[in-house]
């Protein structure tokens, strides 16, 4: 059973992978472009390469290394570097067809049981992204897939990226709750970790198949967290929405 979560005031959402999936719909994205410029890329392998990219680029942020950028900056450095390991020469391809491939990120599929299970939750919860995707991209994903968010926080507001403390604490402080009254919900043990350090409470939603069919992070709870279930419907089940 879960833990009583009647004090709870806000639900925030990982999004990329929790919400929705990022592989498929980056690789969606990608295909007319790799097969435009004749890229022998299969465009999962494509969407696993840029998304490999993620996380070292939010740590030279993190480190201090450089200052503060919105995630779409980063997703455009990222693409750039893809696009040149694949032996790509940047000078060839106009900057309006990179401006539109790294809005892929904008327009990924909500994961099936994602819609009904938002739209319940939020009959007893404000919900909203707790995201390290920046404001202009959470809306744009939001309004693509449908996602019924009341608000949008995360790292754009606090300028930090998870699993850094202020990002956590900046978005309770931004919806008007204490970190006690704050829950986060995410398909990833070390969000949910960091999280439950400054105070929240945790559900882990499993993703088995976020990063493909041989995943091997994140396939299942890692701590005894507040809530664990397999989809967001079956958080609403079991918070009663």
């Amino acid at each position: 059973m879960p833990h009583d979560f009647s004090p709870v005031g806000f639900l925030g959402f990982d999004t990329f992978g929790t919400v929705v999936d990022w592989r498929n719909g980056v690789a969606r994205e990608a295909e007319p472009f790799l097969k435009r410029h004749r890229m022998a890329v299969d465009p999962l392998d494509f969407a696993d390469q840029w998304r490999a990219l993620y996380e070292p680029s939010m740590e030279k942020v993190r480190s201090g290394e450089r200052n503060w950028v919105k995630l779409d900056i980063l997703h455009r450095e990222n693409l750039e570097k893809v696009l040149e390991n694949n032996g790509v020469d940047l000078d060839s391809i106009v900057d309006a067809e990179l401006r539109d491939l790294n809005t892929a990120w904008h327009r990924l599929d909500p994961w099936p049981d994602a819609i009904e299970g938002l739209t319940r939750l939020k009959r007893k919860f404000p919900i909203g992204p707790l995201s390290n995707g920046n404001i202009s991209a959470m809306l744009a994903l939001a309004r693509f897939g449908g996602l019924p968010w009341d608000v949008i926080v995360g790292a754009e507001i606090s300028e930090s990226y998870k699993p850094q403390s202020e990002t956590y604490l900046k978005t309770a402080e931004a919806v008007g709750f204490p970190p006690q009254q704050v829950a986060l919900v995410a398909a990833h043990n070390s969000d949910l970790a960091a999280a439950r350090a400054v105070g929240f409470r945790t559900v882990f939603v499993r993703r088995p198949y976020e990063h493909g069919p041989l995943q091997q992070t994140d396939v299942r709870a890692e701590d005894n967290w507040d809530l664990c279930v397999e989809t967001l419907t079956q958080a609403a089940d079991a918070l009663g929405c």
